[in-house]
């Protein structure tokens, strides 16, 4: 696996092609969106979906956890599709949850979609995080030496006379948005105008997620 990299106030992140970042000097992992019980959210409103999502995120979650060993993981908030969706996990998808938090530190920020985390979820529930030069939080405010999620990046990029849409991370150096990490989440073109209110100016760079590794494009590429 080619790694790729990001860097972030100075910090090196290893950008993994899941969609999560990888600090090595902190041994900390971390992921944003998961959307846990999208599906049976929209299933209570009449949308069916194939009631998979939870199984899937957590199994790619598990995944790169193994590829990692991270002594720290931090969940960047909406890590549940709305307020109740804790009180739906199945059996196993707890088990599958607490296996995964064990000999971690592990860090709900909280989101829009899960403002009030319940304690009997494991780990801590935060609003935002700090460490050295980097803060972590749900919602990206601009601020230098931020790690945000909630847009849900996604780019459009061309290649071999066709295009492809990907997920993908956002930044510019200074300041990163995340791909969403659940099997159900969409994404937000790079060209919103949202994310010229994150960075200023278009120049930032897309790091879209391949098959096995991370792809790097001018956001001016992409459309």
């Amino acid at each position: 696996m080619r790694v790729s990299t990001i860097t972030v106030a100075d910090v090196s992140f290893v950008a993994d092609f899941s969609g999560a970042l990888f600090w090595d000097e902190q041994r900390l992992l971390v992921v944003s969106d998961l959307h846990l019980e999208k599906g049976s959210s929209f299933a209570a409103r009449g949308v069916l979906l194939p009631p998979y999502d939870t199984i899937a995120t957590l199994s790619r979650l598990a995944a790169v956890i193994a590829r990692y060993d991270p002594r720290v993981v931090i969940a960047l908030g909406d890590s549940f599709h709305d307020r109740n969706a804790h009180e739906r996990l199945s059996d196993t998808d707890r088990e599958a949850l607490a296996a995964l938090q064990v000999r971690r530190n592990w860090i709900w920020i909280s989101g829009n979609h899960d403002p009030a985390l319940p304690s009997d979820l494991g780990g801590v529930v935060a609003t935002e995080v700090a460490i050295g030069p980097i803060k972590f939080r749900h919602e990206p405010t601009g601020a230098s030496g931020e790690i945000a999620g909630h847009l849900h990046p996604k780019a459009r990029v061309p290649t071999r006379g066709r295009s492809i849409e990907r997920r993908c991370f956002a930044s510019d150096g200074e300041r990163a948005v995340m791909p969403a990490f659940g099997a159900y989440t969409g994404g937000l073109s790079i060209r919103d105008a949202a994310f010229a209110k994150v960075f200023g100016s278009p120049a930032f760079m897309a790091h879209v997620l391949g098959d096995n590794r991370v792809h790097a494009f001018a956001a001016s590429r992409c459309y």
